[in-house]
């Protein structure tokens, strides 16, 4: 079942001690956008899966978080969120990872269930299994008098 959040407002994530992001609802409008980014369409096409999930996540994380907590620079200053600042955030390996887990694959999540039906490409039970066993050879016809 597809669990719909019609209050459609921004939640905080939780990615690391003392790290947490405001992040906007993840959409359909959000996702088309980050893959239209030319950082994505950009990246050479036999670019591994890894960096394309990196620059994904990237992209993602420039159109959805919307304030931060818990980024400071190296003197521990705290810096206002900027797409450069985000890019570099998502550098740091478990920072990507929660990233990635709590917040983009909830919507790859909903992509990969679909339907729980099984598949029925030429009428509604092609696609099952038979479980019954076979029925047994007809009986003879009675005889008629």
């Amino acid at each position: 079942m597809i669990r719909l959040n019609l209050t459609a407002t921004p939640e905080w994530l939780d990615l690391a001690p003392g790290l947490r992001l405001l992040v906007s609802p993840l959409t359909t409008a959000l996702m088309v956008s980050a893959r239209a980014d030319p950082a994505i369409e950009t990246l050479p096409e036999d670019a591994s899966q890894e960096a394309l999930a990196l620059a994904m996540a990237k992209s993602v994380a420039r159109s959805a978080v919307l304030d931060w907590e818990g980024v400071g620079d190296a003197m521990g200053t705290i810096v206002p969120i900027s797409p450069e600042g985000i890019d570099a955030l998502l550098e740091i390996w478990p920072v990507f990872e929660a990233f990635q887990t709590q917040y983009v694959a909830k919507g790859l999540i909903l992509g990969a269930e679909k339907n729980v039906s099984a598949p029925s490409p030429t009428g509604p039970s092609a696609g099952a299994t038979g479980i019954a066993p076979p029925a047994k050879p007809p009986a003879l016809t009675a005889p008629q008098d």
